[in-house]
Order: C-alpha cells, then structure tokens, then sequence
C-alpha cells in the first residue's frame, strides 16, 4: 500500500459487520482513500490508543508506546492475511496462523464478576495497565478466529471497488460493496466508460 496519509475525512461509514466484529473493524483500520494513499487509523501510538479506547479495548490514558502500537498493527496484517485467505479460498499462511495463535495466547481468558453503578453486574478481565496491548490483542484474534470458524465466515468478502481495500460481511448475495459510496463510485466509472469514446486505434 503507498505511504500512509493521516488527515483524510472522506472516509466510508464502517462496514457492515465491523460493528458486531472488533477484529473487521480492525483489519478495515487502514484503507485506501481516493486519489491515492491509504489513511491508518493506528498511525501513532495516540491514535491507536483512541481506537483501542474507543472500542472498549483499554482503559482512557492507556499507556500504549510505539512498540505496543507496532505489535498491534503486526496482528491487523495478520488478521487481513488469514480474511484474504477465507475470501480467496485458500490456505492461511503458517506465519498469520501463528501469530494469531499466539495473541490467542497473551491474555488468560478468565474474566472476573464487577459491578458497575451505571451498568450493573458485568465480567470484566483484569490485568495490569502494562499489559493492556497484550490483552487487547487476545481478544481481537479471538473475535478473528470467532468470524472464520463460524455460521458468518462465507459472508465475509472484500469489497470489490477499485480504491478500497476493506473487508465486509455481506447482506445479501449481490452486494459487492463495503458501501454506498464505494458502489456509487463503481458505478459512475462504468457509466463514464460507456459515454466515453473507444480509443483510436494504432498502426
């Protein structure tokens, strides 16, 4: 992918599925954007603390450095290898497997009981705030291991538009798109195809 850009807005509603998988979500973290270059959510390691903050992932002011940013962006390319894999009907390769298989392993999967005033009862896993990346990365394999071995992995497509590189859950068999914006902007390419004049021809 060209070098990443970081102050892009024109970027697509989250895909479909990314709400229900944190780990879609985070393969669709960095994506191409019109024009060229790509735009990374994790680019710095303040902006892959407010991702992991937003989703539930680590405490506010989590203590997330260049290395654990670093780490976390080695599993989303993992994780876009092995849905690469499932979409294209092949097998992973042994490096996505055991890197998935090893953030599996980070984190232990007992969670304790906590209340909560605002939410009531609720299990919550505890750890100390140095290993907030290692817990994080635990549960995004599993939610990856949770779409490709379940009822959702044959929804589970890339979107087919030129300028994306996103992943999606698709809705209904023909939808090829990982959103309106991406279909509209397939479909205004075709039309400019067909209005536009066929090439002269060379000798």
């Amino acid at each position: 992918m060209p070098s990443p850009s970081t102050h892009r807005t024109d970027l697509p509603p989250p895909a479909p599925g990314a709400a229900e998988h944190r780990a879609l979500d985070l393969a669709n973290s960095v994506t191409l954007v019109p024009g060229g270059g790509t735009v990374d959510a994790l680019a710095t390691p303040a902006t892959a603390t407010a991702w992991l903050v937003e989703r539930h992932l680590a405490p506010p002011g989590a203590p997330l450095q260049e290395y654990c940013a670093s780490r976390l962006t080695g599993l989303r390319a993992q994780i876009r290898e092995l849905f690469h894999s499932v979409t294209a009907g092949t097998a992973p390769s042994d490096e996505s497997l055991e890197a998935i298989n090893s953030a599996l392993r980070l984190a232990p999967a007992t969670e304790v009981l906590r209340w909560d005033p605002d939410h009531g009862l609720a299990r919550e896993a505890v750890h100390p705030v140095t290993q907030v990346v290692e817990h994080a990365m635990s549960a995004l394999a599993a939610d990856a291991v949770g779409l490709v071995t379940g009822p959702e992995a044959a929804s589970l497509t890339a979107c087919t538009a030129r300028s994306c590189s996103r992943y999606f859950l698709r809705t209904h068999a023909r939808r090829h798109w990982c959103s309106t914006r991406c279909g509209n902007r397939v479909r205004a390419a075709r039309a400019y195809a067909r209005r536009s004049p066929a090439e002269p021809a060379t000798h």
